[in-house]
């Protein structure tokens, strides 16, 4: 019997996160840092548009699946920002 590591044990690294939610949600800017467990993302994209704070984390934690649920990505804070929020954001 071959020990595979526990789902639990597993953790994930910046790249593969932001190529994860980049692959399911067309980004115009993503951002993340964190220390393995706790991420802080930064996500703009046009998708986000109308839509409020909690649809947006939504459509976000959509593109982890069941990266999140199997703590392979424990907890992740994100600001989110359609591209003229985040025009607004640079001036």
């Amino acid at each position: 019997m071959t020990d595979l590591p526990h789902p639990s044990n597993m953790t994930m690294n910046a790249e593969q996160i932001k190529q994860i939610i980049a692959a399911g949600l067309v980004c115009e800017h993503i951002t993340l840092d964190g220390d393995g467990r706790h991420w802080y993302a930064t996500i703009v994209s046009a998708e986000f548009e109308g839509k409020r704070a909690i649809a947006r984390h939504q459509r976000v934690y959509a593109t982890l699946g069941n990266k999140i649920t199997t703590n392979e990505v424990h907890a992740l804070s994100m600001k989110t920002f359609t591209p003229s929020e985040w025009a607004a954001q640079s001036v």
